[in-house]
């Protein structure tokens, strides 16, 4: 359960950026589209670490953008959650999230890089920080905070653009 929280949230945020007001007027713009993540690549401390690669769908939305994530959890049942919202440090609700109330907060920092703080209850849970490759075809999402059992999260999750 920890790891499909840090992978909604990691989700969340990288749809988020993806629908920024750029994206709407912009077909080029590196976080739009659907990545997959490479478990290869990617840490989880703590683990599991999933065994299914989860997919990000990012797409732009009036006045924002929409992050569809449909992945496994380490348990093997399907998770699918949605957020739509913008880059505007305003909390974001997370459908399907599995704990109820978490929403997730965006900042975006340049045109590759973006924040997401997660947070449950109001309360910080895990920041990510997502950076696109200059060639656009690597997301990678380096998160820190403290998951639900309260243990130190440090994940980094690469994903790579379909």
């Amino acid at each position: 359960m920890r790891t499909r929280f840090v992978l909604v949230v990691f989700v969340a945020l990288a749809a988020l950026l993806a629908a920024s007001p750029n994206a709407r007027t912009q077909s080029t713009d590196p976080w739009m589209g659907i990545w997959k993540v490479n478990l290869a690549k990617s840490t989880y401390k703590p683990g599991p670490k999933p065994t299914v690669a989860g997919t990000v769908n990012m797409e732009p939305m009036a006045g924002g953008f929409k992050t569809t994530i449909d992945a496994t959890n380490p348990q093997g049942q399907p998770t699918h959650t949605e957020t739509v919202g913008k880059f505007d440090g305003k909390d974001n609700p997370v459908t399907g999230a599995p704990r109820p109330n978490t929403t997730t907060a965006y900042k975006k920092i340049n045109g590759r890089t973006f924040e997401a703080l997660g947070k449950v209850d109001g309360k910080p849970t895990v920041n990510t920080r997502v950076v696109i490759s200059a060639d656009g075809t690597t997301l990678t999402a380096t998160q820190t905070g403290k998951n639900a059992q309260g243990e130190n999260v440090s994940n980094v999750i690469v994903a790579e653009k379909q």
